[in-house]
């Protein structure tokens, strides 16, 4: 049974996964046994914050914090994260 995705819970990068800078790409990339993921800013910015201490409410604080001008951002995270959840990036 698969986890549903929750304001409170908790979003980390499984373990198969490593993410890094790649100058050769001029991206984050999630780097993988089998392979490389290049992530654009959107993607790297919210991976970066799936350290597995903090609920993804206030994962979205910080990112609408960081970037106000974008307005309520909610609804793309979510969508983000279902997604790199389906993906097998992530684990709550």
């Amino acid at each position: 049974m698969t986890e549903r995705l929750s304001v409170q819970s908790i979003p980390k990068l499984k373990s198969l996964f490593r993410m890094q800078w790649e100058p050769a790409q001029d991206a984050h990339v999630l780097l993988y046994p089998e392979g490389m993921i290049t992530l654009n800013d959107s993607a790297s910015e919210i991976l970066q914050l799936c350290d597995g201490k903090q609920d993804v409410l206030q994962l979205i604080a910080k990112l609408e914090a960081k970037f106000p001008a974008a307005g309520s951002l909610e609804a793309d995270i979510l969508e983000f994260l279902e997604e790199a959840s389906a993906n097998g990036w992530i684990e709550y």
